[in-house]
């Protein structure tokens, strides 16, 4: 069951990140009218779990040391959103995708030295192996970045293993459903004030695809940090290596981009891996 939310997270996630091009390539949808407009579907819809749910949130959960935390997540959250989409515009799927590829790495790591139930070298490998293949499989021998692009190279290897370690210790005590309520409330509350000119650009033949992306967005990360919580973080990273091989999938039959072996030869490495850090476990 516990390895059902990872692969749950990466096949969503691989949905919606597909869709992310195909949004940003629709005339006058730039990361400005993305971004006011996303959040506030991710939190509708993490709002209409919360109420099917009913997931247990209190002010307690807002003070403290909970409560800064919960704001360097929400500061880290709108940091890299704002880069993310603003490279996405500017380069290729598969270039965006072998930057996010590389976080992995420094996630693993960082989780090892940080907290010692991640410390678990039966894990730890197989998910560094997968990491570096999968990296390697969308690596095209030399970097061709937009400019917009490099911006995000360096945020992701930064703000990536404190991310996890930031949501590793909120989830100690919230609900997965609760705090992507909260933070996605409060992302929203940023991003509309300061990008609502852009909204009223939209086309309309975008809305529905914003919120087919949001709805599989807003669901990833509930899934996701359902799996941090359960399983831990390295052994949620080693699953969620599924998800980029999935948009290359998606990639070469929606987008029309070229096949390529290696890729394939990473699916396996990345299944070899999942095995044996199933077996080791």
């Amino acid at each position: 069951m516990n390895a059902l939310f990872p692969i749950l997270a990466a096949v969503l996630q691989a949905g919606s990140f597909t869709l992310d091009k195909v949004v940003l390539g629709v005339r006058h949808v730039s990361h400005r009218t993305y971004v006011v407009v996303s959040f506030p579907f991710i939190f509708l819809t993490a709002l209409a779990i919360y109420f099917v749910v009913q997931p247990p949130l209190s002010w307690a959960l807002l003070g403290g040391r909970l409560g800064w935390l919960l704001f360097a997540s929400v500061v880290l959250t709108v940091l890299s959103n704002f880069i993310f989409y603003r490279a996405l515009e500017d380069d290729r799927l598969t270039e965006i995708e072998t930057i996010g590829l590389l976080d992995r790495i420094p996630v693993i790591l960082a989780a090892g030295v940080l907290f010692v139930d991640e410390r678990q070298f039966a894990l730890m490998v197989p998910a560094l192996v997968a990491a570096a293949t999968v990296a390697w499989s969308h690596w095209e021998g030399r970097l061709r970045l937009a400019s917009n692009t490099w911006p995000l190279l360096f945020w992701t290897l930064l703000a990536a293993p404190i991310g996890a370690a930031v949501s590793k210790q909120l989830l100690t005590v919230w609900n997965p459903i609760s705090l992507e309520l909260v933070r996605s409330a409060v992302v929203a509350a940023i991003f509309v004030p300061l990008y609502r000119r852009s909204a009223a650009q939209l086309p309309g033949k975008a809305i529905w695809l914003l919120v087919a992306t949001n709805i599989l967005t807003s669901i990833a990360w509930i899934f996701y940090y359902f799996s941090y919580q359960r399983s831990g973080i390295v052994y949620t990273v080693l699953l969620f290596s599924l998800q980029p091989l999935l948009v290359y999938a998606a990639a070469l039959l929606v987008l029309k981009e070229r096949f390529q072996p290696k890729k394939f030869v990473a699916f396996l490495v990345v299944l070899a891996s999942i095995a044996a850090a199933q077996f080791m476990r």
